[in-house]
């Protein structure tokens, strides 16, 4: 959330959980992995100042899209690669990013990010925003890999 937030263009971010089938997760459910959730940031951006496929590039030099169900230390589907699009275009942009980061050779194995259609977005409890704000020594296994840019 913290790398995004300080984005040029990226107006507001939100923790929460999508892309499950339990109404109203907990955290405390989540990391279960039993609840078809992702943990996830929910941004809202100007396209006048930052594209959609710079943010989902961005994405990809913060986390690890080649490894399946894990990220760094998290390990189960909560911490899955996934993107979640909202409407066709979204999602060929989505698409065509996966190809070029396969493409590019940047990545040592194949990108198995998800693109998935946008479900309900249920935000994460409070302690859960800003967190690393709130804990600057707190655990985070998200930061800026130069060496993942394409």
């Amino acid at each position: 959330q913290e790398l995004l937030n300080g984005l040029s263009g990226v107006i507001k971010t939100e923790v929460g959980y999508t892309g499950g089938t339990l109404e109203n997760p907990t955290y405390e459910l989540i990391t279960t992995g039993t609840t078809g959730h992702a943990e996830s940031v929910e941004v809202t951006f100007d396209p006048q100042k930052i594209s959609y496929e710079k943010l989902l590039k961005f994405y990809f030099t913060i986390h690890n899209p080649t490894t399946l169900n894990r990220q760094e230390n998290d390990v189960g589907s909560q911490y899955r690669s996934e993107i979640f699009y909202f409407n066709d275009e979204q999602k060929a942009v989505a698409l065509k990013v996966i190809a070029e980061a396969n493409k590019s050779g940047v990545f040592k194995r194949p990108v198995v990010t998800q693109v998935s259609k946008a479900k309900t977005f249920y935000p994460a409890e409070t302690y859960h925003q800003n967190y690393l704000k709130k804990n600057p020594y707190g655990y985070t296994c998200h930061h800026v890999r130069e060496e993942w840019r394409f």
